[in-house]
Formats: structure tokens, sequence, C-alpha cells
């Protein structure tokens, strides 16, 4: 069976070594040392000033809105995982979805503005399958209009824009670690902020709102992580540039066994540095895609359906007609890519979708 990813997972004695000291301290979680050493190499590796490492992406996201004080409206994408709309409305806020772009699938800055109002209180856009969105356009668009801008980095890790981590901007980026993810903790995630003011508050949040042992400053919640989860991501931060670098060499191969097939690319921002999270391929029609999935999954190959449905035809939002994401979430289709994925592998899930086009 190939699936759409498997999670990478390093020698077990390198993880069980941290998992000695673990049993060594019995200190297990609630901001222990492997949690603080991961946000410090995880700060070195990508270049940041600060980074808090939380339980998920999706309460990165939740603490991310509470933090900000949002309310009323934010705009957002209707091409993301539902984590993204369900954390909007989750906060009490009202999401507010404008169409993509169709070649980089990111939220389409140009028509970002025609859907402010009085109650806009912020842009949340992500960075769709590690591609960076159009960050120059909507900070201009949000400092004109006096709004937040919270970015969701989810498929980022690794990804840069202009030279600088993704997560450098925004009030707030986030990101997840889950195991899905290029570089994981198992479960996990992450904010980062532009305001040491705003993270100092988030880690405050994250801790049922502790400012001491029986002092509380807000309302917070458990956002927290393990040493365990700790432990993963720093054994797994040693191999992400093998893995970085093995996911181009694994997308390259694709782009050549798929070259002679009329399927659509996203188009990678320009200004960017790619993770390579993804390999995601557009059929011309949804009839053609659900064809090919058919057939794959008939050879033991189960690609996924990445990002179906939009998000803003979910039954908890209101719902509106956006063409371009509706066309691409009805055509698109991720192809598996992971670490241990082979060239051989590649070949026969290329020959398949050959057989049906």
């Amino acid at each position: 069976m190939i699936p759409v990813t498997k999670p990478f997972l390093p020698p077990i004695n390198e993880y069980n070594k941290f998992v000695r000291g673990i049993w060594k301290r019995n200190w297990l979680t609630n901001n222990g040392p492997l949690v603080k050493e991961l946000e410090r190499q995880l700060c070195e590796y990508l270049e940041l000033n600060g980074l808090l490492f939380l339980g998920n992406g999706t309460v990165a996201l939740q603490i991310a809105i509470k933090a900000l004080g949002l309310k009323g409206e934010i705009i957002t994408t209707p091409f993301s995982y539902v984590a993204t709309s369900s954390s909007i409305v989750w906060e009490n806020c009202t999401p507010v979805f404008v169409d993509i772009d169709p070649l980089t699938l990111n939220i389409n800055a140009k028509k970002i503005r025609e859907a402010i109002t009085s109650k806009t209180s912020c842009i949340l856009a992500t960075h769709v399958f590690g591609n960076p969105c159009d960050i120059d356009e909507i900070e201009i668009i949000a400092k004109e209009n006096g709004l937040k801008t919270i970015y969701d980095g989810a498929h980022a890790f690794g990804s840069k824009y202009k030279g600088r981590s993704v997560f450098e901007y925004g009030d707030v980026s986030t990101s997840s670690f889950h195991a899905t993810k290029l570089f994981h903790t198992i479960e996990g995630g992450a904010v980062i902020a532009s305001k040491s003011s705003i993270l100092k508050r988030m880690a405050i949040m994250r801790n049922f709102g502790h400012t001491g042992p029986d002092t509380f400053g807000e309302v917070g919640i458990n956002g927290k992580n393990s040493e365990f989860h700790a432990a993963m991501g720093i054994v797994n931060l040693t191999y992400v540039d093998r893995i970085l670098a093995r996911r181009q060499e694994l997308s390259t191969y694709y782009d050549e066994t798929l070259v002679e097939l009329k399927l659509g690319r996203p188009l990678i921002n320009d200004k960017a540095e790619f993770n390579y999270a993804y390999y995601s391929v557009i059929f011309e029609s949804e009839r053609s895609l659900l064809s090919a999935l058919k057939k794959l999954n008939q050879s033991e190959i189960f690609p996924r359906r990445y990002f179906f449905p939009v998000l803003s035809q979910l039954p908890y939002v209101k719902k509106v007609h956006l063409p371009v994401a509706e066309r691409i979430s009805s055509t698109i289709l991720c192809l598996p890519l992971y670490y241990t994925l082979t060239k051989s592998n590649i070949r026969m899930i290329s020959k398949v979708i050959k057989s049906v086009i």
C-alpha cells in the first residue's frame, strides 16, 4: 500500500536517549526542559526571535485570535484545511471568504479590499501547501485599513519569503507539527509573534492563564505540549534538511514522469523558497480526477483530495459561491509524498494516472 503520506521516524535509539532522561527527571509536561530546548532550537534553525511550542496547530490559531483580541469578521481563504475556518468560528468570529488565485491557490489579495467592512478585524491567510501567499500586498491592505494579520503556516515549515522564514511575517504566524507534516512532533504546533508583548500574552494563555503558581493574568486554555513530543521534535530537527532535500528530489521526479500529461500544478511564489510539503496536480475535470482516484485506489495507492470540499460550503458558515476555489477543490489531488517513498513508487503512480488520462 502507498498512502498519501507516512510520518518520518528517526532511529528509535536516538529517541530513547531522550525518553530515558524524561524517566530520570520524572518531568513529563508543564513547560519542561525539552520543551524549552525545542523552542530554542527551532528559533535558531528558523532564525526567529521567539516561538511557543503548543499542543497542535488548531489551538495555535485559536490562541492567536484570542491574543489579538479579534472580534467581528475575519477575511480568510476557502481553500485550506477545515481547522482554519473552524478556529475562527470557535472564537466567536465570522469568517468572510474571498476567492483564491487560480495559479498560486492562495487567497487572492486583489479581492480582499472589496470584502472589508466596518466589522472586519483581521486577514487570516494560509500559505497553501507551503507556498507563501502574497504577503507584501496583504500587509499593505492590512496597514491601510487598520487590520491585524495572521498567517496559517501549517504547511510552511522550511518555506521562506524574500530570504526570511514565512513565520516572521504578520502579527502572528502559526504552524502545525502534526505527524503528517514534513517536520513533526507527533502532535504539536507553534505560534510566532512580531511583538514580544503578544508572544508573552500567548505564553500565559497556553497555560490556563497562569502568571504564577496561584495567580492568573487572564482567561487561558491548556495549549501546552509534553516532553515526549518535544523529544521527537528535537530528534527530527536533526534530519529536517535531509527531509526537505528528499522531498524536492521526489517532486522533481514526479515532474519528469508526468510531464507529458495535461495536469496543472500550483505556481510557486517567485519571492519564495518552497519546502515541497505536498505534490498536488490539477485535473481538467472532476470526472477525470475521480477516474484516476478510483484506479489508483484499486492499485492500493491512496492520494487525498486536499482540500475538498471548499470551506465556504461548510454547514456552519454563511455559504458563498467562489468559482475559482470550487473549481480547484473539485479537480485537485495530492499525490503520495514522503521521505521513504521511492522512485519506483512514483513510476507506478504515474503509470496508473497515464492509463486513465
